[in-house]
């Protein structure tokens, strides 16, 4: 039965991914896949997709991309599942199967998920195993533990600094202060050595935090029971459009908010065999006063960011509140076993009644968030790429000259028609061979009004201030504007959802290389 969890994991994917595990891709917010993706390099602001975009277009190579992608997010639910059962104590598979469902089914997972963050996620869910290496293995099985964060990138890399090291420190302390020490060092070696794909580019790319993004990201009541309360019962992310359905009432709200508290007391509870207590504790703590700090404390993080963009990565804050996920499935796990008895002392209850309370633990954490299935009721869906976006691909891929393709509209999200209206980010800035350039800024509705994120990218917001608020049309008949985007090494503009026969054939300065239904690829 030690597979169980695995197959449970298995299970709940396949249960919440739903239509999305047609044939197709399913694209949603940050979740782009591609079909024949390129391993182009990094674009010039923060190299969030580095190394996952790659380590992606790599699989694909072996595998039908659509095909990676479904199984990427089936991997999340079962290393998830089998990595939180493998922290309970208690050997027995029902604490354990308490302790998977809890963990790979949980608003967090669902509202990452929703978001389209599958990269954070490979981190979340190679959470529990690097937990466990940090406790009971040497650094090779430290850093194999870590392949997940690490193939997701920083942002997963940066939640799993956060519970390593306390999970270290405080589990060696019992052998003395400089055997702690010690450990702690090799641990944040091997996630110094692990982080680098995407590290040495982040220094040295030339991209910029605004502050404005802290007021953005800050987590949001979700529910009934306040920020805090969001947070707690792991929900509270910034998007309101990345709510599981049905989160938002008393129903579920209250009764998640019933599990953590028996989680937690659970968790307290146990003593014997759980060697990283207070290190989890410790980063679940400080993942939540991270994660409040855009709400409590947002001048103060605005400073941060203003004096150095290395802190633009704690705006999402919510993201943080991971460690505090893994410590209730872990809970929930040992308070399972504390209702069905002591196995040791040969007094556990009945074994009929031992099986209900086990069922019941691994139930409970899907009633309390049914909203998630299905694809969280068909908002996570698998469709088709239309022809002319494979057409257009294939020219630009194909054509010797390297100059950079500009997208138009100059807007980083788009809501097509073929993709069911769900919002997405453009795929084109993932489908070609070359630097893609693209309005990488952000609006985000907000209580007092719009919220506006400049952009990272530099090059972006130069060419920005040449085309924004301009019709494509306009962009491209205007001879000055041709020469200063040649001028930034600029070869293709890609017009989307202008129209079949909205743009001339021709005219001074402009190729048409393809016209479509949807697409036009011009050269300058």
């Amino acid at each position: 039965m030690r597979g169980a969890p695995a197959v449970l994991g298995l299970a709940l994917g396949a249960l919440a991914l739903g239509p999305a595990l047609e044939p197709g891709f399913v694209l949603r917010y940050d979740m782009v896949f591609v079909p024949d993706p390129p391993l182009a390099p990094p674009g010039g602001g923060f190299p969030r997709a580095v190394p996952s975009d790659q380590v992606v277009a790599l699989l694909a190579r072996v595998l039908p991309a659509d095909v990676v992608q479904k199984l990427l997010l089936l991997a999340v639910f079962a290393l998830a599942a089998s990595g939180a059962a493998a922290l309970v104590p208690d050997r027995r598979v029902s604490p354990r199967l308490a302790a998977a469902a809890c963990y790979a089914w949980s608003a967090y997972l669902g509202q990452r998920l929703l978001l389209g963050q599958w990269a954070l996620l490979l981190g979340y869910a190679g959470l529990p195993w690097v937990v466990l290496a940090a406790v009971r293995g040497g650094p090779l099985r430290l850093a194999a533990a870590m392949v997940p964060a690490a193939v997701g990138g920083f942002q997963a890399m940066l939640v799993t600094l956060l519970t390593v090291l306390p999970v270290t420190a405080l589990s060696f302390r019992r052998r003395g202060a400089a055997e702690a020490a010690r450990r702690t060092a090799v641990a944040a070696g091997v996630w110094g050595v692990l982080s680098l794909p995407w590290a040495v580019p982040a220094l040295g790319a030339d991209a910029v935090t605004d502050p404005a993004g802290v007021d953005a990201f800050a987590a949001r009541a979700d529910g009934p029971l306040g920020t805090l309360g969001s947070l707690l019962t792991l929900g509270g992310v910034w998007n309101a459009e990345a709510a599981v359905p049905g989160q938002d009432g008393w129903w579920s709200a209250g009764t998640r908010a019933v599990l953590a508290v028996v989680a937690v007391a659970g968790y307290a509870a146990a003593r014997r065999g759980v060697p990283y207590r207070a290190g989890l504790a410790a980063a679940a703590g400080a993942g939540v006063v991270i994660a409040m700090a855009g709400v409590a404390v947002p001048g103060v993080l605005k400073a941060l960011i203003a004096a150095w963009t290395g802190f633009g990565p704690l705006r999402d804050g919510q993201a943080y509140v991971a460690p505090l996920a893994l410590l209730q499935a872990v809970g929930l796990g040992c308070a399972v076993a504390a209702l069905s008895g002591d196995a040791g002392t040969g007094r556990p209850v009945d074994r009929i009644g031992r099986a209900a309370v086990g069922a019941v633990g691994a139930v409970v954490p899907l009633l309390v968030l049914p909203g998630l299935a299905l694809g969280a009721f068909g908002r996570l869906e698998a469709v088709a790429y239309p022809a002319e976006w494979r057409r257009v691909q294939t020219l630009v891929n194909g054509d010797p000259a390297r100059g950079a393709l500009l997208v138009l509209p100059w807007s980083a999200h788009r809501a097509f028609p073929w993709n069911g209206g769900r919002v997405v980010l453009d795929p084109a800035t993932k489908m070609f061979d070359r630097r893609v350039v693209w309005n990488d800024a952000l609006r985000v509705a907000g209580p007092d009004g719009v919220i506006e994120v400049e952009g990272e990218d530099r090059a972006a917001r130069v060419i920005g201030a040449l085309v924004s608020g301009r019709a494509p049309r306009e962009v491209v008949a205007d001879a000055a504007v041709r020469a200063r985007l040649a001028e930034h090494g600029v070869e293709f503009v890609l017009l989307e959802g202008v129209g079949e026969n909205t743009f001339p054939s021709g005219q001074g300065g402009v190729d048409v290389v393809f016209r479509g239904r949807e697409l036009v690829l011009l050269r300058l």
